[in-house]
């Protein structure tokens, strides 16, 4: 749900990067830009990254923290990123900066929360008008009797009276792009929408407190030590991005620092000095990414000081976090999207869950413990491609008291993982997907319908193509019983999609 910039990513994210994910949007019909770019089980092996308007997840895996170049605090859904040949790195004029007065000084600058004027409650009646339109034609074709919920935002759905408070401070992942300033300067920001432009940012309404501090410290601190910001039009210089991951339930944090080689000078230096910025930082690493393009990350990632994870916590589970793992960018409406996919897998004693695209296993898991709460032991496999994802879903398992018996997961394609499920006639009773941004593929929902499960529950970070993927599914004998909404991204036109398939 998708796969999200640095959190313009989405999504990537990213990714969901290989894991679910992300931050990395792109347009959908949903009021529909954004999310994650997500590692692609079911085919391609990463999330890709979104749309124009679009906040970028990662190709690496699934990682939420990956996807595009433009850093944007609402994802990629706003289009912020920067367009190939957009070519400076000047600052914004003063009247840019400056601004108008509203709820953001910045917030035409950035782009990246093109809806935060608007009342929050009118933006829940948007996106479920977006969500009506797209949806109702499909159900009518299939003749189906499907339910479109209200969207559930924070704190209300949309329809409810009244007026609904806007939402503030939700986005645990942020993430900068740097360029160079005069006499060595560092400056760090938002992509101004289209551009290389960098738009300073002291804050950001969406962003944990203390995100953008953290980053902003990190320009200051490679400054200190002569570490070259990265051009991005003439390709020169070392720091490209950083990374911000930053606990919901616990008080822990994670900066990755993206530089364009791996031999940087004075690197241990300055991960100590980052360490101190703020005493939530467990890890500070460097992702090497000299590819040219918009991906934040690269394939190599280490550990400079600290763990070698993060923890945080969703509906009473516990999970490690990696530096280019996918993890949701806004926790709070994460458990309800999950709560809504785990009610609508309707699990009973015995059964097999099989989660698709499983990145590091939050969805699986937080189903698994719920069964077994409510005293129904059932047994989850998860699959996803990314060898980094499965090894913290696996680590994640152990966390919270699942042993190999209770889950288990393999690091390969879901598709073909399926089609030999589907071949020596192996038992699932529910199938759980998230795929990328550009959903699932005919051979994955095919070989997920030759399965038989009772249940498909297909999470979707972009409506339209879900759309798509439905109608595939209605002809291989499954039919939407129904379909919620789920803002993730509020003052952005993005919406995610949670839908309950059952055998018809």
């Amino acid at each position: 749900m998708a796969q999200q910039s640095s959190h313009r990513p989405r999504s990537t994210r990213g990714g969901k990067p290989a894991r679910r994910g992300k931050d990395h949007r792109g347009t959908s019909a949903s009021a529909g830009s954004g999310r994650r770019a997500k590692s692609s089980s079911a085919g391609s092996g990463q999330r890709s990254a979104g749309s124009p308007a679009s906040s970028a997840r990662q190709a690496v895996g699934r990682s939420d923290g990956a996807a595009s170049g433009a850093a944007h605090p609402a994802g990629a859904a706003s289009g912020a990123g920067r367009s190939d040949g957009a070519a400076s790195n000047a600052a914004p004029s003063r009247r840019k900066l400056k601004d108008s007065a509203g709820p953001c000084p910045i917030m035409r600058a950035c782009g990246g929360c093109a809806w935060l004027g608007i009342p929050y409650r009118k933006q829940l009646v948007r996106k479920q008008e977006a969500m009506e339109n797209l949806f109702r034609p499909l159900i009518e074709r299939m003749g189906w009797d499907a339910v479109i919920e209200a969207t559930c935002g924070m704190g209300g759905k949309a329809g409810d009276p009244g007026k609904a408070p806007a939402p503030r401070a939700f986005r645990y992942k942020a993430a900068t792009p740097f360029a160079p300033g005069p006499a060595g300067a560092v400056r760090s920001g938002f992509f101004a929408r289209g551009t290389h432009t960098i738009v300073p940012a002291p804050s950001c309404t969406v962003e944990a407190p203390g995100a953008r501090n953290i980053l902003n410290e990190v320009a200051r601190a490679a400054e200190r030590l002569g570490i070259p910001a990265y051009d991005e039009d003439a390709r020169q210089g070392v720091l490209r991005y950083a990374v911000l991951r930053m606990g919901w339930r616990t008080d822990e944090a994670m900066l990755t620092i993206v530089t364009a080689r791996r031999e940087v000078p004075h690197i241990e230096d300055l991960a100590h000095e980052l360490s101190s910025i703020d005493p939530r930082i467990v890890c500070v690493a460097q992702n090497i990414n000299g590819r040219e393009g918009n991906a934040i990350l690269g394939r190599e990632t280490r550990v400079l000081w600290g763990a070698p994870h993060m923890k945080d916590e969703l509906l009473g589970c516990t999970f490690a976090i990696s530096p280019t793992a996918f993890y949701q960018t806004n926790p709070q409406q994460t458990e309800v999207l999950y709560r809504l996919a785990i009610e609508g897998m309707a699990l009973e004693a015995g059964d097999v869950l099989l989660d698709a695209y499983c990145g590091s296993g939050t969805i699986g898991l937080c189903a698994a413990r719920d069964a077994a709460r409510a005293g129904k032991a059932i047994k989850l496999i998860g699959v996803e491609k990314n060898p980094a994802g499965i090894a913290d879903a696996r680590l994640n398992a152990e966390l919270n008291g699942l042993g190999p018996d209770e889950a288990s997961f393999m690091a390969t394609d879901a598709t073909e993982f399926l089609r030999d499920a589907a071949r020596s006639g192996t038992h699932v009773d529910v199938v759980a997907l998230d795929p990328p941004r550009a959903g699932s593929t005919p051979a994955f929902l095919t070989a997920a319908a030759e399965l038989g499960p009772r249940r498909i529950v297909y999470i979707s970070c972009n409506p339209t193509t879900q759309v798509r993927d439905l109608e595939i599914l209605g002809h291989q004998g499954y039919r939407l019983c129904r379909l919620t909404p789920v803002d993730m991204f509020p003052h952005t036109e993005h919406t995610e999609t949670v839908a309950v398939l059952e055998r018809s």
